[in-house]
């Protein structure tokens, strides 16, 4: 990148400013885009005097960059011109995988068949709640549940979930995990604290309400399922403020994670980088893992869901040792 791209963008104080000195966006899309190199030829988002959006091409720019109707997170942007400029870099690759995600075809042949469904208590309950409190599901969460949570059925776990609405769910994880296991709900209505029993505390606030996280008295919890209020304000909230709160080994599942532009998945792939992020420590030395690879084994994405694993315990270094006597004589 061209340093003085970066002294453009460093210069740019805030979002009002940088819609006042240009006629539209292609005016930054000279100052930042152009100069960093990066091909958004298409992106033509018109502002008008307030900031707000008249149209846009691919949708992606906007949509990563602002709030409802005004470009409110710009400013962020700026304050970290480099780590912006290597973002913005990255969007002709992020268009080159939406395209080829509208044309993906399998390849010829056969299509296989079916997959039987195997055994999941999960799915059993909800097929056989035909009265009672209410459960409201997507079919495909059951298997990604089972999958991940498996391991938990009979070690009497310490279970939350976010979002009670009818209370079915909460019957269903009291069956699925089995005796001894304790129930945390959360839910901004009143209304939820009937579902309260011996094995199952019903807490009432606001998830997006960081105070309210930190009031709970709570021990560590094995698994955590937001299914709340689905604003990605809350599901930041919940995440930041909550899953330091779960024990080493324990599994955070955020659902209802809709729509290409979500802004809360931008804000996972936030985390996915640093997951990823490359630290070395020399020479023939371990890379030093960052403090969310320390306490983050996987992160793994889903239609609609997030789930994110932690570590049985802290990682201390990432290595990748050489075994073996014969090499080729080529270097990598």
């Amino acid at each position: 990148m061209r340093p003085f791209a970066l002294e453009r963008i460093s210069r740019i104080p805030c979002v009002e400013r940088a819609v006042r000195a240009a006629d539209n966006v292609d005016e930054v899309h000279r100052w930042i885009v152009t100069d960093a190199q990066v091909d958004l030829r298409r992106f033509r988002c018109l502002v008008n005097a307030s900031g707000r959006c008249r149209g846009t091409a691919e949708g992606v720019v906007c949509e990563s960059m602002s709030e409802p109707n005004k470009l409110a997170n710009l400013p962020t942007l700026l304050g970290a011109p480099r780590l912006s400029a290597r973002l913005l870099g990255r969007l002709p690759y992020m268009l080159r995988g939406l395209r080829y995600a509208a044309g993906y075809r399998e390849a010829g042949g056969a299509a296989p068949a079916a997959a039987t469904p195997g055994v999941n208590p999960l799915r059993d309950f909800f097929e056989a709640r035909r009265a009672g409190p209410g459960i409201w599901k997507w079919t495909h969460y059951f298997d990604l549940y089972h999958r991940h949570l498996a391991r938990f059925v009979g070690h009497q776990p310490h279970v939350m979930e976010i979002g009670i609405y009818s209370g079915g769910s909460l019957d269903m994880w009291r069956s699925y995990f089995g005796a001894g296991c304790r129930i945390y709900g959360v839910d901004l209505q009143p209304a939820c604290k009937v579902y309260e029993r011996d094995d199952t505390r019903i807490f009432i606030g606001d998830q997006g309400d960081r105070e309210f996280w930190r009031s709970l008295q709570l021990p560590a919890l094995d698994v955590l399922i937001d299914d709340g209020g689905h604003r990605p304000e809350q599901q930041i909230a919940t995440l930041e403020e909550m899953l330091p709160r779960l024990r080493p080994g324990g599994v955070f599942l955020c659902e209802d994670i809709h729509g290409m532009h979500n802004r809360f998945g931008a804000y996972l792939e936030g985390l996915l980088k640093d997951l990823n992020a490359f630290r070395p420590g020399g020479a023939g030395k371990p890379v030093q893992p960052s403090a969310l690879q320390a306490a983050i084994q996987s992160i793994h994405f889903y239609p609609y869901v997030v789930v994110i694993e932690k570590a049985p315990a802290p990682v201390t270094e990432l290595d990748a040792p050489r075994h073996g006597t014969e090499w080729q004589p080529f270097k990598l």
